[in-house]
């Protein structure tokens, strides 16, 4: 490919801006060091299923630990009914183990599996786990909700570009934790299908691409809601390595709002792809 800059990107990134949308982003190059493209990388953003990633980090801490059985049963029933994302609510199995639901989390998105591992862990425990990180402008704020009222936090999570991309190239140097643990977290988020954003670029299989035949390393996380799009990762081929985040939001007034803060996804995706390759 050849080409190493991000002209397409920031000018996508500019028309949303000039539409009202709020941007951040930002590139990290993993083997040189050094930030290879930011923009507002500081803001703090609404980031949706993004924030899992603390949580799986917590998780798999705990297991380490030894303070967290990863075979211990949890029971559905035992939690409220969460509809907004996932397919344990669609699955016959009453009742399944910490693991597998961690697996659910990263692999899905799975609400109703992310909420057993909160009441497991805690969030005051994950909030510790993320400043210990030294990730002083993002938070777990709450359990995830079909509806929020007045009296429950307005976003899931919040976190910031620069942060992001830190907690994922933390997790590739084996730096979250420990290596036992970032190893884990990475193995989970290999199994992430939702490949529609920055990944859409990629060509990867979203159900089977931790092994690629062409040498791409590739673990991401994407975090959604009402005009809120938002993915960070690392991304790694034959001639670089990077670790990537993009918050985007926006107002969701039709498909085409829509389509449009998605396009500026799948164009950093591909300036990335070019500078990898």
């Amino acid at each position: 490919m050849g080409r190493r800059t991000f002209t397409s990107t920031l000018k996508s990134l500019d028309e949303l801006a000039s539409l009202g949308a709020k941007v951040s982003v930002r590139v990290n190059d993993l083997d040189r060091g050094g930030t290879v493209l930011s923009g507002d990388d500081f803001v703090t953003l609404p980031v949706g299923g993004l924030g899992i990633v603390p949580l799986l980090i917590e998780v798999a801490a705990q297991i380490e630990a030894g303070t967290l059985d990863p075979l211990e049963i949890i029971d559905r029933s035992t939690l409220e009914r969460v509809e907004v994302a996932g397919v344990w609510q669609h699955l016959k199995a009453p009742a399944l183990p910490v693991v597998d639901l961690a697996v659910l989390a990263a692999a899905s998105g799975d609400a109703i599996a992310a909420n057993a591992l909160i009441d497991k862990v805690t969030l005051p425990a994950v909030r510790a786990r993320i400043e210990q990180l030294g990730l002083a402008r993002s938070a777990l704020l709450d359990r995830f909700r079909d509806q929020r009222g007045p009296d429950d936090a307005p976003e899931v999570a919040l976190a910031s570009t620069r942060e992001l991309a830190q907690m994922f190239a933390a997790l590739v140097n084996s730096e979250a934790v420990t290596a036992g643990v970032s190893a884990q977290v990475a193995e989970w988020l290999s199994l992430n299908q939702d490949l529609s954003l920055v990944a859409s670029a990629t060509g990867l299989d979203p159900f089977a691409h931790f092994n690629d035949q062409h040498g791409l390393l590739f673990i991401n996380k994407t975090g959604r809601g009402a005009g809120i799009r938002a993915e960070a990762g690392v991304l790694a081929g034959p001639r670089a390595g990077v670790a990537y985040a993009l918050i985007v939001c926006f107002d969701d007034l039709s498909i085409t709002h829509r389509l449009r803060a998605h396009e500026a996804f799948r164009t950093l995706g591909v300036d990335l792809m070019e500078y990898v390759f």
